[in-house]
């Protein structure tokens, strides 16, 4: 399969880790699967911030990578294509982690959105680097971890210019 055909809904349905890998399903709407499959991320982060544990997040964020490279390794040997644009856990993933440095606040939320869609879809170096080279599911979660340190980096950055 091609890495931007477009993916049946019984596919999803065929084994726990499509349902993973594909975002619950956000990796299958079309345009932008990749932009649809980051959204799920805010619920479990904004659950994971009413919560207010520190240590929680970390073990939902451990737990979202290993489970992630599991659900991409399987569906993506089941499609023939270990990175095809419908897989998002590695989107869904770093976004948790994104959000983990942020106040859960509609604007923060957006900005910080907007930054990591943008360096996960430009993949600056070393992100494109992983992206070309670790052709396996842990490169597939890596690329957007390092999409993820930069949207961080720039957060940091902006909130110490621009409190929010």
């Amino acid at each position: 399969m091609h890495k931007t055909s477009p993916i049946p809904f019984r596919f999803l349905i065929q084994h726990p880790a499509h349902i993973v890998a594909l975002g619950f399903g956000s990796g299958l709407l079309r345009p932008a699967p990749g932009t649809w499959g980051t959204l799920p991320a805010i619920p479990i982060a904004w659950g994971l911030s009413t919560l207010n544990n520190a240590w929680l997040w970390g073990a939902v964020i451990i737990l979202l990578l290993i489970i992630g490279v599991w659900a991409t390794h399987v569906t993506g040997k089941h499609l023939g294509e270990t990175d095809h644009s419908s897989i998002v856990i590695d989107e869904i993933a770093a976004f948790v982690l994104v959000l983990f440095f942020v106040p859960m606040t509609p604007a923060v939320v957006f900005i910080a959105f907007v930054l990591f869609r943008f360096f996960d879809i430009v993949k600056p170096p070393p992100a494109n680097t992983v992206d070309q080279r670790m052709k396996n599911s842990v490169g597939v979660m890596l690329d957007d971890i390092v999409a993820a340190a930069y949207t961080i980096l720039c957060l940091m950055i902006l909130t110490r210019l621009w409190p929010f």
